[in-house]
């Protein structure tokens, strides 16, 4: 559009000083006695033959410009954004809000073997921690035990003090030993779990360990193994139905 009107502008002026360089203009000009009227006279014919079509040009070309006549448009469609934008915002912040919200909830990282504990959207606590060693234990063709830490959100279903191992089958397997049976006595171990344990289902225990000199390695057989001190932290913030993140 600039383009245009500079050129309307260009043709204009090109036209004026045709008429007011014309020699018979000129001749009429410097013969009068009244030069300033005259050429008064001839600018304001000049403009009454050649700016009023220039006038009509610039505004047939006004509406039709783009730039001016979607500028309103454009304001609209940018608010409309924003409001949209906003409204999505808002939206995540609602879903993070669902997954944290003001309770504690626990963040283990198994690739790298760390822990955050985090008590009203704040780290609390962080620290090292052992998670599964993806270790394939076989016994005969047909039992298999893979030794991973499960990954997604688990809540806290119990929480013990001075917990007593059960021992399951792959634990006699992995020793060597012949499978006794389910409530056999050789089964439960003392002490080897720590102070305290945090059950997240299916067996897998957030729990202490005899050989802290590991964490940090991906050692154990689906557990979350943690030192005395980070253990006593986590048992005593988190609560039954706090949340789990693993991944």
């Amino acid at each position: 559009m600039i383009r245009e009107i500079r050129n309307i502008i260009y043709r204009c002026r090109s036209r004026i000083s045709v008429v007011l360089a014309s020699n018979l203009l000129q001749r009429v000009i410097f013969r009068a006695g009244k030069p300033r009227v005259i050429i008064l006279s001839a600018g304001a014919l000049a403009l009454f033959l050649y700016a009023v079509p220039f006038m009509q040009e610039y505004a047939a070309i006004i509406p039709s410009s783009p730039q001016v006549s979607s500028l309103p448009g454009a304001i609209n469609q940018e608010a409309k954004q924003n409001s949209a934008l906003a409204e999505e915002v808002a939206l995540l912040k609602r879903r993070l809000d669902s997954f944290t919200g003001n309770s504690p909830y626990l963040v283990i990282n198994t690739s790298e073997n760390t822990f955050r504990l985090y008590n009203r959207r704040s780290i609390s606590r962080e620290g090292i921690c052992s998670t599964g060693s993806y270790v394939l234990l076989r016994k005969g063709e047909n039992e298999k035990w893979l030794f991973e830490t499960p990954r997604g959100l688990f809540k806290v279903q119990s929480k013990t003090r001075f917990p007593v191992w059960k021992k399951p089958d792959w634990a006699f397997v992995e020793e060597g030993l012949a499978v006794p049976p389910a409530d056999d006595d050789s089964r439960f171990e003392y002490g080897v779990l720590g102070e305290y344990a945090l059950g997240i289902g299916n067996g897998y225990l957030i729990h202490g360990t005899l050989y802290q000199r590991f964490l940090g390695l991906p050692v154990t057989h689906g557990c979350i193994r943690m030192n005395d001190d980070d253990l006593e932290t986590v048992f005593l913030t988190m609560n039954i139905g706090s949340r789990v993140y693993i991944y």
